[in-house]
């Protein structure tokens, strides 16, 4: 079974619901009608119920009657929810009627719900830039407790490669944060092998990259990475974790003897975490384009709750991926 078929599989199993926000998108119909003829979660549309119902009849779509649909113009629960974010940014200047013209905005509509419990997560950025979607999310589900830092996963999917075993690698930070101090870099290792248990079921072993391994080369940004190790034992010591670690030693098992005996990581490493967005985008690309790899992502962890972010150019596909993912994180998470 292929890793999305057992991450469809575990979301029809929990029922979880999912907010899109971007309700009268067609791929987003096509994907939320998908997902409501799997089971696969239920779902919140947000948009015009007399657009979504004349869209769903144009796109031959037989299971969007089974969403529930909410109308950010005609919100019954309008004031309730202005209130909710009113006392969520007062501190921050915000007046009701901003709060009110907020509310009617789908992007802080959909965090809302999830605030308030009725979505227990949030697909979007089929129409939205990233900063977009991420804005209202910063401001009212937040991230995690003892968390400050949101970054993006990809989970590599690879075809009998012999450097890796159980055929799925972990990247972060691929997707959001460009460069991230010792102490976040940390707080990425520990979001990114949680991400990989909840969502793959794999003992995750991290390898903290770098152009150095044990200190063959001195540098302040491989003093980084030696720093971030020692911070994450230190925030989970049930963490296997290792670096600074050359990308060869951490996966390929001759090389991590030799140039790092003793370590428990080194050739085994399923989670590789990079010093920078620089080079965890790169990297990714790369190993997806000349490898041949699957890159499922970018996952985005650290949040309060699941929010995922969605490329422009994603297929239905990809959205129903993601609706997946998003109610699998939602299991393990904490609103």
């Amino acid at each position: 079974m292929s890793l999305m078929q057992s991450i469809r599989e575990n979301a029809q199993r929990l029922s979880k619901c999912i907010v899109l926000p971007e309700g009268t998108e067609e791929r987003t119909l096509k994907a939320a009608d998908f997902v409501l003829k799997e089971n696969i979660a239920r779902i919140i549309l947000i948009g015009n119920k007399a657009e979504i119902e004349q869209k769903s009849h144009q796109f031959g779509l037989q299971f969007i009657r089974n969403a529930r649909i909410i109308d950010p113009q005609n919100n019954p629960d309008k004031e309730k929810l202005a209130t909710l974010l009113f006392e969520i940014r007062k501190s921050k200047g915000i007046s009701m009627e901003e709060a009110m013209q907020l509310t009617e905005d789908p992007l802080y509509l959909a965090t809302l719900l999830i605030k308030t419990g009725e979505a227990d997560g949030e697909v979007a950025g089929a129409m939205n830039a990233t900063g977009n979607v991420l804005r209202p999310a910063f401001q009212i589900v937040k991230t995690l407790p003892g968390i400050s830092v949101v970054s993006g996963a990809f989970f590599m999917i690879f075809k009998d490669n012999p450097y890796v075993p159980g055929n799925i690698l972990v990247f972060a930070d691929c997707a959001v944060h460009p460069d991230p101090t010792a102490s976040e870099l940390a707080e990425i290792a520990v979001s990114t092998a949680l991400t990989a248990m909840s969502i793959a079921g794999i003992e995750p072993r991290v390898a903290m990259l770098s152009f150095s391994t044990r200190g063959s080369a001195k540098h302040v940004l491989c003093d980084k990475v030696v720093e971030a190790t020692r911070i994450a034992r230190e925030k989970a010591p049930w963490l296997q974790i290792d670096g600074e670690l050359q990308a060869d030693a951490a996966i390929v098992e001759s090389v991590g003897m030799h140039k790092a005996p003793g370590s428990q990581i080194a050739g085994k490493a399923n989670v590789l975490v990079f010093p920078s967005l620089e080079s965890g985008n790169i990297a990714y690309k790369l190993v997806q384009r000349l490898a041949g790899a699957e890159a499922i992502g970018p996952v985005l962890q650290g949040m309060a709750a699941p929010i995922n972010d969605l490329s422009r150019g994603c297929s239905v596909s990809d959205i129903v991926n993601l609706i997946a993912i998003t109610a699998t994180q939602a299991s393990g998470e904490s609103k």
